[in-house]
């Protein structure tokens, strides 16, 4: 039924926001030039990896690591990016891996491989029993702004407790908290979070 769910509201999506996806295409492409779609290596079902899809939000020649890894991460991200990565709209291009099937609507949220700590305790708990999501119980619980253990603890309670009903309701409250801006930020903003709490 949930991978039943994918296809039809993946294709659903994919022809409703065609043109919004063109129009942020055309955008990237006239200020900041080419790749419009950015390609990148995530572990997803069976703790394997895949490539997921994103608009580029980030400079070209940004090195391939977790948003908060990067020393200043705020002059990696172009300024339509900046658009984008609150607003959530460089996901879209991940209806793509929903239709094809290495992600789906809801889910844990996929790691790059480098993320070796969380991913560890994500395989202990059989967190890669489902595939991964665009948005999951830590987006919706915290988003940026919640540890890697709570983030596998949220993984955790999703992966035992998931059902048709929980992904709606998942769904619905993500559209509510992108809108709100709840628990969104960047690397830079996260690290100084931490350097206050020291």
């Amino acid at each position: 039924m949930k991978r039943l769910f994918d296809i039809i509201f993946s294709i659903v999506a994919i022809v409703i926001l065609a043109l919004p996806m063109a129009v942020i295409a055309i955008i990237i492409l006239a200020t900041d030039g080419r790749p419009v779609v950015f390609r990148q290596e995530r572990v997803g079902l069976g703790n394997k990896t895949f490539r997921i899809r994103k608009f580029r939000s980030m400079k070209v020649g940004t090195k391939n690591v977790a948003t908060k890894d990067l020393k200043n991460s705020d002059d990696c991200i172009t300024p339509i990016g900046k658009v984008l990565r609150k607003t959530s709209l460089d996901e879209l291009p991940q209806l793509i891996n929903i239709l094809e099937g290495t992600m789906s609507f809801v889910g844990p949220r996929p790691l790059i491989p480098q993320e070796e700590h969380i991913r560890k305790m994500r395989a202990e708990k059989n967190v890669y029993s489902v595939r991964p999501g665009v948005t999951g119980l830590a987006q919706v619980n915290g988003r940026d702004l919640v540890t890697e253990e709570q983030k596998v603890n949220w993984d955790a309670e999703y992966v035992q407790n998931r059902s048709m009903l929980l992904d709606i309701k998942i769904m619905f409250k993500t559209v509510a908290v992108v809108l709100r801006g709840e628990g969104f930020a960047e690397g830079g903003d996260l690290n100084k979070r931490e350097e206050k709490k020291k």
